[in-house]
């Protein structure tokens, strides 16, 4: 006789490809229906994002026609629960918020907040929940790369309690220094200031409910990034490198100080990896040739993918309207929604195999 538990036995047999396990196990069957002539089930998978989304779908409904034959049409919904990253400070800064990612680089100039930026609109079109943190606040290029002209709303009565409302476009929340200040007027604050600024980001903007916090770090590995690093409760880090061999050498610096502060490295991403000609279709390597994929298997690290070179790209910074909002289809914003859910699944990884992160120590030197 037809059971759920005939059903929920044969999905036993699929595994999440990331995680290494069935999804009974992980508890992604959610729910089983069975009437006279069809088979429901929900999955509910560790992010919206999930890269291997169609392939669990599909080996779903394999596993079920092999117990029940082909007289039942079967429908599978894929729905999402983003996993959360447990952290004691986290949850008192932030305490909807589920995780939190820095994306940084060993240097200026690689594309790092081109990449934040593309990353962060490109998880809210797969349906997550997305805020953003210009952590640059010497040179914050948030609002001009997403087009944000207005000031966040303040609420509350008492001057020492008002909270800013995030200001938000293409349903990803932002906070930025750029929003605060006039955009000709330079920040010239020393590195306490810099990293309260970023603290009162967290504790004192309403960023309500969001799947993933990201934070575009200032460039570098010298004392601002260390005290940022050491202050945000941070689940996991990316790191934005270039092929070319001054780059890529600051990047291992970078991840050497996530390293030395107990934060995991999800990856590396490489940008500006080659570019196509319009014309004829070839391909120019222009900075050199798979440097952060060699990278990233030196370091022991996840290689996420490779970003080409687009005039969109840069034109969409500009003009406030990320390449994946220009043209979704094209080959690089292909590759930037492939690294965001790389990215993603690298998040339920961590999360699932290591719940908890020590306890960060105060380097003094």
């Amino acid at each position: 006789m037809l059971s759920k538990e005939l059903i929920l036995n044969a999905l036993r047999n699929v595994q999440d490809p990331d995680l290494h396990r069935d999804l009974v196990t992980l508890d992604m069957v959610k729910d089983i229906q069975i009437s006279s002539d069809k088979i429901f089930v929900n999955i509910a998978l560790t992010t919206p994002a999930c890269p291997m989304k169609n392939k669990i779908k599909e080996d779903c409904i394999v596993e079920i026609k092999k117990v029940v034959g082909e007289n039942y049409t079967i429908e599978v919904d894929m729905s999402s629960n983003v996993t959360t990253h447990r952290n004691s400070i986290k949850e008192k800064l932030l305490p909807g918020v589920k995780n939190t990612i820095a994306v940084a680089s060993g240097k200026g100039g690689v594309g790092k907040s081109t990449v934040a930026v593309n990353l962060a609109v490109a998880l809210a079109v797969d349906g997550a929940k997305v805020g953003l943190i210009d952590a640059d606040i010497y040179g914050p290029s948030i609002p001009l790369m997403l087009g944000v002209n207005e000031k966040p709303k303040m609420i509350g009565d008492n001057p020492n309690e008002v909270q800013l409302i995030p200001v938000e476009k293409y349903n990803v929340k932002l906070m930025s220094i750029g929003f605060l200040i006039d955009e000709n007027t330079p920040v010239i604050w020393r590195g306490p200031m810099a990293s309260g600024a970023i603290k009162q980001f967290m504790s004192d903007v309403l960023w309500g409910e969001l799947d993933y916090l990201i934070f575009d770090l200032p460039p570098g590995t010298g004392d601002i990034q260390l005290t940022l690093v050491q202050t945000i409760p941070l689940t996991g880090a990316l790191i934005v490198t270039t092929p070319q061999d001054v780059a890529l050498i600051d990047a291992r610096k970078a991840l050497k100080m996530f390293e030395r502060v107990n934060v995991t490295v999800l990856g590396i991403v490489e940008n500006m990896s080659y570019f196509i000609a319009p014309d004829t279709g070839k391909r120019y390597d222009i900075f050199g040739n798979g440097g952060g994929r060699k990278t990233a298997n030196e370091m022991g690290t996840p290689f996420l993918g490779e970003i080409p070179i687009n005039p969109l790209i840069r034109e969409g910074g500009d003009s406030g309207r990320p390449i994946v909002i220009i043209d979704p289809n094209c080959e690089e914003s292909k590759k930037i929604f492939e690294i965001s859910r790389n990215m993603a699944a690298q998040i339920s990884i961590r999360n699932i195999n290591q719940p908890l992160i020590p306890k960060i120590e105060i380097l003094n030197s």
